[in-house]
């Protein structure tokens, strides 16, 4: 008998009817005769909703009583669920973040988990119940609500698993597992039947939605077995492991890419150490996260220097920009927000070679410039127009092999 964790998001539990079909699926997985605790997300569109209300009221909510408005999502599935196991015959009980103590810091609306407080879960499937759980959810060290962000409740589900030490934490989405690549902009994309967890990371973070980045990341720090599964379509879904062995003649395994993507340079700026300081100084004080960073070679003793940053900060990241470049007597500042990031992602590059030149040489043949280059241990990422985005994407997965899949097996 294993101790199973399963995450099922807002689409699977978009209304009534889908939630009694997640009541089957966990009554499945409980008949088998397996312990389960089941982390659920609000219905879909809820929280916007929610968001609606809020911003209806006040133009700017404070966030603390943000969180608490928007946990009440989770509150309303967690208690439907419980009722349509109840109604089949399982004994369970629901509670919320608070009720499980899930402990975070303080930082509203993007709290971060610190600990769990697992005994009343331990408790309740010793006496055999079926224990559901909100996620996105937990609360601070003075009692306050708090949220994890968009995506949290896949945190809260690996970080349950890793407390309860789960034999495998299951996120039940609308897709089949992991593709190659977005199958709406590549219909040639596969579903891989194992990732591992490097390189999960990397794709979530550089713009896959399967996953929220956190998540993978608490999965690989507690070695929380994970596998991304589908609420709709029986199958084995994709295993995110944990173990490279067995994949290293892996070439890459995906092409991933991020449309919110905004890059900005600040031109004539005095070639001397402490300026790149200066520039990102500024830029992190407003909270902006910086991606790719790229600076030329200094000529006459100034140099031009180029960094990207999400979509959505372009505007006030370009006003910060335009204060500094005053200070420092820069020639201006220059922007494009019609850009994309797209990167390749693969274990196999750090035993083979020439991932590089076939990247760069199959854009060139369809005429695609290259503005930015960033590269890792597994991963390489470019920028480029955005109106070359799907044309990229659907030549890169191509030219590694992945619609056929000579690239990730």
């Amino acid at each position: 008998m294993a101790l199973i964790v399963q995450k099922y998001g807002g689409t699977s539990v978009a209304n009534p009817e889908r939630i009694k079909a997640v009541a089957e699926k966990v009554a499945v997985t409980r008949a088998a005769g397996h312990d389960l605790v089941v982390v659920v997300s609000a219905m879909s569109g809820e929280t916007n909703r929610l968001l609606a209300l809020a911003t209806e009221v006040h133009p700017e909510p404070p966030a603390r009583e943000l969180d608490v408005l928007l946990a009440t999502g989770e509150q309303v599935t967690i208690a439907l669920l419980t009722m349509a196991l109840h109604l089949r015959g399982y004994q369970a009980r629901s509670y919320t973040g608070h009720q499980v103590h899930i402990l975070t810091d303080n930082i509203h609306g993007r709290a971060r988990i610190v600990d769990i407080d697992d005994v009343r879960v331990r408790s309740d499937l010793s006496h055999g119940r079926v224990v559901v759980v909100a996620g996105f959810q937990g609360v601070d060290q003075e009692g306050n609500i708090t949220t994890l962000g968009r995506g949290g409740s896949d945190t809260t589900a690996v970080a349950m698993a890793a407390a309860l030490e789960a034999d495998e934490c299951q996120i039940y989405t609308d897709v089949e597992g992991v593709y190659t690549s977005d199958p709406r902009i590549v219909p040639q994309a596969r579903r891989l039947d194992r990732i591992t967890v490097e390189e999960m990371l990397e794709m979530a973070s550089l713009g896959a939605k399967v996953l929220q980045p956190r998540s993978v990341q608490f999965a690989g720090k507690y070695k929380v077995p994970l596998r991304v599964l589908s609420s709709f379509e029986e199958g084995p879904g994709t295993l995110i492991a944990h173990e490279e062995n067995e994949m290293e003649q892996a070439l890459i395994s995906g092409i991933a890419f991020n449309r919110d993507e905004a890059k900005l340079t600040i031109m004539g700026v005095p070639d001397q150490p402490g300026v790149a300081s200066q520039i990102l100084g500024g830029v992190s004080d407003g909270n902006i996260n910086v991606d790719m960073i790229v600076q030329n070679v200094g000529a006459d003793g100034t140099t031009d220097f180029t960094f990207t940053v999400h979509r959505s900060d372009y505007q006030k990241a370009r006003k910060i920009l335009e204060g500094i470049a005053a200070k420092l007597s820069a020639r201006g500042v220059t922007g494009d927000d019609k850009i994309v990031k797209i990167s390749v992602v693969g274990v196999g590059m750090r035993s083979h070679t020439g991932i590089a030149s076939t990247m760069f040489r199959t854009l060139a043949a369809e005429g695609i410039n290259i503005q930015m280059i960033s590269t890792s241990e597994i991963k390489i990422s470019v920028v480029v127009e955005e109106k070359y985005l799907e044309l990229a994407v659907r030549a890169l997965h191509t030219a590694f092999g992945l619609d056929s899949g000579n690239g990730a097996e």
